[in-house]
């Protein structure tokens, strides 16, 4: 009978913790009110009988802001001695020694003081996340790494300081924290972002309508996205029919001559269906463009800087084979639209070398093709 009982469990096994939740809370620009909301939620989850601390807020001088920090438990920072200057950063140790459900986690994008335990505070974060507490953050949609270069070119300043997409893409919940440009504006000259003789300048630069039209757009795409990837995954694990695939526009660059068009052709179509857009080029690792044939290498660039300047993500795949990256990049990305440039070519090459349109034609069937007429190489 002995040899039917279940085995004893391991005394000195210890038990698998569970991860914490991670709740981001998103916005366009600084001064949108995040840090307030995310103050806000917590004195209403303290209210429910929740705990809940805070691991380091910055209420950069916002009286409204510094006054909801009162009531909440704050656990002390640490001092750290660099250069013979105390700075006070985020106790990571005390924060998970006093392991409360749920931290408050602020400017997340923040780089650590050397000595730090973690280079990046999003490290520190992952590290209380794994063990065991749920975690309240925030940050601007211009740290975002893969945004990075688009805010960069829109507001004509350098984001340092970034965080990777794949942070993102763990956040259980994304709270997107917006208001009107006007009433953003409108704050900064009442002194409540930056202090007073700032206003100006920062209404000048970064601050431009203009810019604070297209970070706010980034703000929401990004938000609409995070939400509809979130509803598919569970959907999939749950054996529900997927909701209907946002459309998708995929261009697929070469470094010859006449890719203007099929960029141009690229930026229409988003813009008729409202959607992200892709500009595509496979870079064979054996070769070397930049100075094996630096003027394709430098129309390559032209190219992809024309579709940066249009809207696109700009994506290069390191592969041989051509038609396998794109078409794996394609299924990938559900992507709906593609658009290849076609030259002129005898039935006899296209039987000798084949042809990746034929192939894309063949193997995504619910991919809608467009092959746009360029101009022919000169040998």
């Amino acid at each position: 009978m002995s040899d039917l009982m279940p085995p004893r469990p391991d005394p000195s096994a210890a038990p698998a913790v569970e991860p914490g939740r991670l709740r981001v809370y998103l916005g366009a620009a600084p001064g949108v009110g995040k840090t307030y909301r995310m103050l806000e939620d917590a004195h209403l989850m303290r209210r429910q009988g929740i705990d809940i601390a805070i691991g380091l807020v910055e209420p950069h001088g916002r009286a409204d802001t510094a006054a909801l920090i009162e009531g909440l438990e704050i656990i002390p920072l640490k001092e750290i001695h660099y250069r013979s200057v105390t700075l006070r950063e985020m106790d990571l140790e005390a924060i998970v020694a006093r392991h409360p459900a749920w931290c408050i986690v602020d400017e997340l994008a923040h780089s650590n003081v050397p000595g730090a335990r973690n280079r990046r505070r999003y490290e520190d974060v992952l590290e209380i996340l794994d063990a065991g507490i749920s975690v309240m953050t925030a940050m601007n949609v211009q740290h975002l790494e893969t945004l990075n270069d688009a805010v960069a070119r829109s507001a004509s300043t350098q984001i340092r300081e970034t965080v990777p997409d794949s942070f993102l893409r763990r956040a259980d919940e994304l709270v997107n924290v917006d208001i009107t440009i006007d009433e953003l504006r409108g704050r900064l000259r009442q002194g409540k972002i930056y202090a007073p003789e700032k206003v100006e300048q920062a209404l000048a630069n970064f601050f431009r309508k203009g810019n604070l039209n297209t970070l706010r757009e980034l703000a929401l795409r990004t938000t609409a996205e995070q939400v509809g990837a979130a509803a598919s995954e569970y959907r999939r694990i749950q054996g529900l029919e997927q909701a209907p695939i946002p459309e998708k526009v995929m261009v697929c660059l070469t470094s010859r001559p006449g890719m203007e068009r099929l960029i141009r052709t690229g930026a229409r179509i988003a813009g008729r269906l409202a959607t992200n857009w892709f500009a595509v080029y496979v870079e064979d690792p054996g070769s070397d463009h930049r100075h094996g044939d630096p003027e394709a290498f430098a129309r390559l660039e032209d190219y992809q800087r024309m579709a940066r300047e249009l809207g696109a993500r700009i994506v290069t795949l390191p592969d041989s084979k051509v038609a396998d990256a794109l078409i794996e990049f394609a299924r990938r990305e559900n992507i709906s639209h593609i658009v290849f440039g076609q030259s002129a070519r005898s039935r006899w090459d296209i039987f000798l070398h084949g042809s990746i349109v034929n192939r894309f034609l063949n193997e995504m069937r619910d991919t809608t093709v467009q092959v746009v007429p360029v101009q022919k190489e000169k040998k």
